[in-house]
Protein backbone atom coordinates (compact mmCIF):
# COMPACT_ATOMS: atom_id res chain seq x y z
CA UNK A 1 0.00 0.00 0.00
CA UNK A 2 1.32 3.41 -0.93
CA UNK A 3 1.24 5.92 1.91
CA UNK A 4 3.42 8.71 0.58
CA UNK A 5 2.49 10.32 -1.75
CA UNK A 6 -1.18 9.83 -0.95
CA UNK A 7 -3.30 8.01 -3.52
CA UNK A 8 -5.81 10.86 -3.68
CA UNK A 9 -3.02 13.32 -4.48
CA UNK A 10 -1.71 11.02 -7.20
CA UNK A 11 -5.16 10.71 -8.81
CA UNK A 12 -5.57 14.49 -8.70
CA UNK A 13 -2.14 15.09 -10.26
CA UNK A 14 -2.62 12.45 -12.94
CA UNK A 15 -5.80 13.90 -14.40
CA UNK A 16 -6.93 17.35 -15.41
CA UNK A 17 -10.24 19.15 -15.89
CA UNK A 18 -10.78 17.83 -19.40
CA UNK A 19 -9.77 14.27 -18.54
CA UNK A 20 -10.17 13.46 -14.85
CA UNK A 21 -8.32 10.39 -13.64
CA UNK A 22 -9.61 7.50 -11.57
CA UNK A 23 -7.88 5.13 -9.19
CA UNK A 24 -7.99 2.51 -11.93
CA UNK A 25 -6.22 4.89 -14.33
CA UNK A 26 -3.60 5.52 -11.65
CA UNK A 27 -2.98 1.79 -11.27
CA UNK A 28 -2.65 1.27 -15.02
CA UNK A 29 -0.35 4.26 -15.62
CA UNK A 30 1.87 3.61 -12.60
CA UNK A 31 2.25 -0.11 -13.36
CA UNK A 32 3.05 0.52 -17.04
CA UNK A 33 5.71 3.07 -16.07
CA UNK A 34 7.15 0.71 -13.45
CA UNK A 35 7.43 -2.01 -16.09
CA UNK A 36 9.18 0.44 -18.44
CA UNK A 37 11.68 1.27 -15.71
CA UNK A 38 12.34 -2.42 -15.10
CA UNK A 39 12.72 -3.20 -18.82
CA UNK A 40 15.01 -0.26 -19.50
CA UNK A 41 16.96 -0.80 -16.30
CA UNK A 42 16.97 2.96 -15.81
CA UNK A 43 17.15 2.79 -12.07
CA UNK A 44 19.12 0.79 -9.61
CA UNK A 45 18.73 1.56 -5.96
CA UNK A 46 16.74 0.99 -2.84
CA UNK A 47 13.58 2.66 -4.17
CA UNK A 48 11.10 0.30 -5.82
CA UNK A 49 10.09 0.92 -9.42
CA UNK A 50 6.44 1.55 -8.52
CA UNK A 51 7.46 4.15 -5.97
CA UNK A 52 9.61 5.85 -8.58
CA UNK A 53 6.66 5.87 -11.01
CA UNK A 54 4.43 7.44 -8.35
CA UNK A 55 7.06 10.08 -7.65
CA UNK A 56 7.12 10.88 -11.37
CA UNK A 57 3.35 11.39 -11.29
CA UNK A 58 3.42 13.65 -8.25
CA UNK A 59 6.19 15.81 -9.76
CA UNK A 60 4.27 16.16 -13.07
CA UNK A 61 6.81 14.17 -15.08
CA UNK A 62 4.14 11.61 -16.01
CA UNK A 63 0.61 12.32 -17.26
CA UNK A 64 -2.16 10.39 -19.00
CA UNK A 65 -3.16 11.15 -22.57
CA UNK A 66 -6.23 10.62 -24.74
CA UNK A 67 -4.44 8.19 -27.07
Amino acid sequence: MINEPAVDNLVEKLGDKELPASRYALCVVASKRARQIIEQQQFSGRIKELTLACNEIITDKLRISND
